[in-house]
């Protein structure tokens, strides 16, 4: 299990490994400015975690209509967070899964 702040440095450092779960190779892209990247990992995760990456990169991309359907897919509500914020509150989540 990745640390919060290991995750961070590998967010810093522009480090993607390839032996981490998907979904936080998808934050890591996302914010290594590979929203495209991002957005096909976690599209092909179908499960509530997938979904709630799906929509936070929506609501990042702008398109609140397609990121509250992927909430609401996720068991959520939009937050009112700002998007760095959710980063990491997500990142978080998904680093005390795994």
């Amino acid at each position: 299990m990745i640390k919060f702040e290991d995750f961070l440095k590998l967010k810093d450092e522009g480090s993607i490994p390839d032996d981490i779960p998907s979904l936080l190779q998808s934050l890591l892209l996302d914010a290594a400015g590979d929203w495209e990247s991002a957005h096909s990992l976690a599209q092909g995760e179908y499960n509530r975690e997938g979904s709630w990456v799906h929509a936070y990169l929506h609501r990042k991309e702008g398109d609140l209509g397609n990121a509250s359907y992927w909430y609401r897919n996720a068991g959520k509500s939009m937050p009112e967070l700002s998007l760095e914020e959710e980063w990491e509150y997500i990142a978080m989540a998904l680093l005390e899964k795994s």
